[in-house]
């Protein structure tokens, strides 16, 4: 039986499998599977574990259970380190062949998995790095940098005139290959750019140079800019590889650029966060609806194309809902300008703080708007911030994690509230859809600390930062709001910096004044009951010298206030200690000053 040939170029590759660091090793193959992909061998001596977890397919168990009867799988011996259990790991007794990476994986972890993703090399690298080019889109677009290449304006000097877009590659060898694999580009700039670049500029340009010869095709969008103005173009050759002055341009696409170009300032927001990611060539695919907005399509000439372009409908604009007397009523907000100022207020900036004492209903407020504007709960995320929150917990950070096939903790990279909700709302079909991140008690955190580089997304909906943990290139989308809540009584909580204070528009909750100050009493209009809470508690208020200490009427607009003894129970056991602990260590009698029979008294 003739030795299956291993695929030229390519290394062996491992599995380390978790709990006890046991390694299958093994390489991919010239011959294809039946599934397309390259065939994979399975070294000897490997080992796999005995367990099969749940979602397991069908053929991977029949696949086990015939290499288990014929003698290629047997217990591993127990050895120091390693589960005493025999059946807990199997040993390879020979060379297997399976149809893909993937089957290759399932046979050795017990269950489904990405062989190119699972099988890495020694480096590092994955599997993946190692196959041609798979299936993509029939249609992308791409960003090129060139007005500063080593000093060198190349848009101005050469691609718009000359009709190309190009990469510098000053040290790479001859390309042999019209498809080189990623790890073939990694190992040539390995080699040509050997103490001329850094491991992370080494890491981005094998990225580029992977984009530019392999994933751009003929009839792909291109974009550059050039002294404030987006020239765009269609690509219409393979790449080349020439020489050139000092190597600036050898590697080279022909482009049909358009004669016009866009003013910066003029360009789609979307647009304009993807051109802030600092690299050389950038997949802007993802807009590439608004970059068919500024041309129109009008130079295409596949009929086709022009035909589902007409057809697909124009992308919605982002707004907010109009304030209706509805939504005034139920939050008993008889001046609807004052919502209708709120609502400007969040197209405008994107984020405000309601802040006031407790009980003036801001997280109340704050969420009822949210719904309202994003159309559903399910646009809507809520947390709280405490003095020991953090970056990792509100956007992302490496967290102990359970697998909960193999039952093993390890660290890995977790998104936080604001990652998740800012993941949703840039999806496709929803980015003219409002999405609300809801931040309670937002100065009970150590603000920079939680925010970090994000502070700047706030300010800048149109850029995007490198994060600190993951290493993309991250922009806050504009249809994310955050509204936030600050309870101004707390005075061991510092209060929000300039920084913080610049970037959120504040509006102030106050019983003192309106909407907040006739809240009550049209709450106790509205449910049909006597107004004499409503008069309390402006009493009560009309004695508290600060106004920071004002009491709120959401205390007094809850079912247990009315029932028999309620007012008393809740005064005694809500109210008052609120202002025992305002006026700590001056020695005034508390109840006296602020107890129900003195109020009445008073008011009487």
């Amino acid at each position: 039986m003739p030795q299956p040939d291993r695929l030229p170029g390519t290394p062996e590759f491992r599995i380390k499998l978790p709990q006890d660091g046991a390694e299958a090793r093994g390489c991919l193959l010239t011959q294809f599977g039946g599934n397309g992909t390259n065939k994979f061998l399975l070294r000897e001596g490997s080992l796999v574990t005995a367990e099969e977890w749940p979602g397991l397919g069908r053929h991977a168990r029949r696949f086990r259970a015939e290499l288990r009867a014929d003698g290629a799988l047997v217990d591993a011996p127990a050895t120091p380190g390693r589960p005493q259990d025999g059946s807990a790991r199997w040993v390879v007794t020979r060379d297997i062949e399976c149809n893909s990476s993937s089957a290759a994986a399932a046979l050795v972890y017990g269950y489904d998995a990405s062989g190119p993703e699972s099988w890495r090399t020694d480096e590092g690298h994955p599997l993946s790095d190692y196959l041609s080019t798979g299936w993509r889109p029939p249609h992308k677009a791409w960003l090129v940098r060139g007005s500063n290449v080593s000093g060198h304006n190349l848009v101005r000097q050469l691609w718009l005139k000359e009709g190309f877009v190009s990469l510098s590659g000053a040290h790479l060898p001859p390309l042999e290959e019209s498809d080189p694999t990623k790890s073939a580009l990694r190992r040539f700039v390995e080699e040509g750019y050997e103490g001329a670049a850094s491991y992370h500029q080494k890491q981005g340009l094998v990225d580029e140079l992977h984009a530019f010869l392999t994933q751009m095709r003929v009839g792909d969008t291109v974009a550059t800019y050039d002294d404030d103005r987006l020239y765009l173009g269609r690509i219409t050759g393979d790449a080349v590889q020439t020489t050139s002055p000092g190597g600036l341009s050898n590697l080279r696409r022909s482009v049909t650029w358009r004669a016009d170009s866009h003013p910066y300032d003029g360009l789609p927001g979307e647009l304009r966060q993807k051109l802030s990611v600092q690299h050389d060539v950038v997949d802007l695919t993802g807009v590439l609806d608004a970059l068919d907005g500024l041309t129109g399509q009008a130079d295409s000439t596949d009929e086709t194309e022009v035909a589902e372009t007409l057809e697909r409908p124009a992308p919605k604009e982002l707004t907010l809902p109009e304030i209706n007397g509805s939504l005034a009523a139920e939050l008993l907000v008889h001046d609807r300008a004052w919502l209708q100022e709120l609502r400007e207020l969040l197209l405008d900036e994107k984020q405000l703080v309601f802040y006031g004492p407790p009980g003036t209903g801001k997280t109340y407020l704050a969420m009822k708007l949210a719904e309202y504007f994003g159309g559903g709960p399910e646009q809507v995320k809520t947390v709280q911030f405490h003095p020991s929150y953090s970056y990792e917990d509100f956007f992302e950070g490496f967290r102990p994690v359970e697998n909960p096939e193999t039952r093993d903790v390890a660290f890995r990279l977790t998104a936080g509230p604001l990652r998740e909700l800012a993941d949703l709302a840039s999806r496709e079909g929803n980015r003219h859809i409002p999405h609300f991140l809801i931040i309670d008690e937002i100065n009970r955190a150590n603000l920079a600390k939680v925010f970090g580089e994000l502070y700047f997304l706030l300010e800048y909906r149109d850029r995007s930062v490198r994060l600190t943990y993951s290493g993309d290139d991250f922009p806050l989308p504009p249809n994310l709001f955050v509204i936030g809540t600050m309870n101004t009584a707390d005075r061991s909580i510092a209060l929000v910096d300039a920084a913080m204070r610049r970037r959120f528009a504040f509006v102030e909750l106050s019983p003192r004044t309106e909407p907040t100050a006739g809240l009550l009493g049209r709450w106790l209009e509205r449910e049909g009951r006597d107004p004499e809470p409503a008069r309390l508690l402006d009493a009560l208020n009309s004695r508290i010298d600060d106004a920071d200490f004002a009491i709120g009427p959401s205390y007094l607009m809850k079912p247990g206030v009315y029932r028999d003894g309620g007012l008393e129970r809740t005064w005694r056991t809500k109210i008052l200690p609120l202002l025992e602990e305002h006026h700590y260590g001056e020695g005034l009698d508390v109840a006296a000053r602020y107890g129900l029979d003195s109020l009445r008294e008073r008011s009487a």
